[in-house]
């Protein structure tokens, strides 16, 4: 598996509408129109993502990161034989396929294939 890349970040907060106010006013961050997503996501000129979801909005984890590979089924096999806890069920939006895996620090991290 090659890493290329960090291609999204996500907070989950009970604050969410003041996070979304504070990226879109303060920050100037434009919120992007994906189907399929359950936050309010806000995509960066570099080509990454941004997402603020409400608590247990990604899971069991209040910040995510996620690393761009080629083939996310490919890197799925290359993690579990590995063995790296990762979901069983790759999920997908309409322009994403993610799945979250548990690394080391116990921490939950994402794979993206970008379709």
């Amino acid at each position: 598996m090659i890493v290329k890349g960090i291609v999204f970040a996500g907070t989950a907060t009970s604050a969410r509408a003041e996070m979304r106010t504070f990226l879109q006013e303060v920050l100037g961050m434009v919120p992007a129109a994906v189907e399929g997503v359950e936050a309010d996501l806000f995509d960066l000129p570099d080509g990454s993502s941004f997402a603020v979801a409400s608590p247990l909005g990604m899971g069991a984890t209040e910040r995510s990161l996620g690393f761009l590979v080629d083939n996310v089924d490919q890197a799925v096999v290359e993690l579990a034989s590995a063995g790296v806890q990762v979901d069983t069920q790759v999920s997908s939006n309409q322009r994403e396929r993610y799945v979250h895996f548990t690394a080391p620090d116990g921490h939950t991290y994402e794979l993206v294939e970008r379709l």
